[in-house]
């Protein structure tokens, strides 16, 4: 990879102020990541899919009351999910942060879902204990792992023929300092498309093909359909399982709007790695959790967060291992 200008890789927990930490249950094929900032960080979000499972979105609309968010948490296990976020809210609360009120302290805890519960044991979800885990495991500032961990233990991509073509696919990070500004994002992949390589333009996971020997493209075979005058598809299965997570993390000073800006921005970095990307059966969701450090071009930052997201949606792909009888980038690599 080759820039212009003095780039660096970082790591999200670089960032001054962010933790993150997984737990997952690799048995059960499901787990969550919390991100995590004390101090609050300004916060925004876009949802650029049909199909959201989500925790306090409304309060990052600009007009409303509160600033700061102290946590974002993602997770699998569809709307059940939702209550890792408890867990975070426990752990936050039992280290005196939270907004203030008459009542006491209340952590902002954002979130949302992916549907994983077609792998594994779907009786098993991310609960509250298994988000006050993540963010202990958050605890030693470390940069976590990625691959098949976190809100990606059960995440797959490439779904159009059902389960028996997709394959694994997990959570990826990455992050680029550029002078004083530091962008990174988390990725947790869970798409019906196909992910492709930043740099290669070539499929790294995907829909395989009828033979099973590589990784087809779901975009020709959706136009093939389209020209064959094949409707919407029956199956249940595809109404349900698909959702991308991202979280975007910079030491920027940003408004609540401009956190909401940058979000939707960053979706370009979705339409770079995912294809097709921003179904109806897709939930795709970014966060934005800005530190307030450095002030920045909003456009040129634009473009370096739809990078790194991109990047990170890459390596979740490429960092997944096979899993539940699903092939993952690995097999097909050199």
């Amino acid at each position: 990879m080759e820039h212009a200008g003095s780039y660096q890789e970082i790591g999200i927990t670089d960032i001054k102020g962010i933790k993150a930490g997984h737990a997952q249950d690799f048995q059960a094929g499901t787990g969550c990541t919390a991100i995590i900032c004390e101090e609050g960080a300004c916060a925004g979000v876009d949802v650029g899919g049909g199909g959201p499972a989500s925790r306090e979105t409304d309060l990052l609309r600009p007009g409303n009351l509160v600033q700061a968010v102290h946590c974002i948490m993602l997770s699998g296990g569809s709307a059940y999910g939702l209550e890792a976020g408890s867990g975070a809210m426990q752990y936050l609360e039992e280290r005196g942060v939270g907004l203030p009120t008459r009542g006491g302290l209340v952590p902002i805890v954002c979130g949302a879902s992916l549907f994983d519960l077609g792998v594994g044991d779907p009786r098993v979800r991310p609960d509250k204990a298994m988000g006050y885990e993540a963010c202990k495991n958050a605890e030693s500032g470390s940069e976590p792992a990625m691959g098949s961990v976190g809100a990606g233990t059960g995440a797959t991509v490439g779904k159009l023929r059902g389960p028996d073509y997709m394959m694994k696919s997990g959570l990826g990070i990455y992050g680029l300092q550029l002078g004083r500004v530091q962008c990174a994002a988390i990725a947790a992949v869970n798409a019906f498309g196909d992910v492709i390589d930043y740099d290669t333009h070539r499929p790294l996971a995907g829909l395989l093909r009828p033979d099973k020997s590589g990784i087809g493209s779901t975009h020709r075979e959706m136009l093939k359909g389209l020209a064959a005058g094949e409707s919407a598809a029956d199956n249940d299965f595809l109404a349900v399982q698909n959702t991308t997570l991202g979280v975007i993390v910079t030491n920027a000073k940003l408004t609540k709007a401009q956190c909401g800006r940058l979000a939707r921005i960053a979706q370009d970095g979705y339409a770079r790695a995912i294809i097709p990307v921003h179904t109806s059966i897709d939930g795709d969701m970014i966060f934005v959790l800005a530190t307030g450090q450095v002030s920045v071009s909003q456009d040129a930052l634009g473009e370096l967060a739809s990078e790194v997201m991109a990047r990170a949606i890459c390596r979740a792909a490429a960092s997944a291992k096979p899993a539940f009888g699903l092939k993952a980038a690995c097999d097909f690599m050199p």
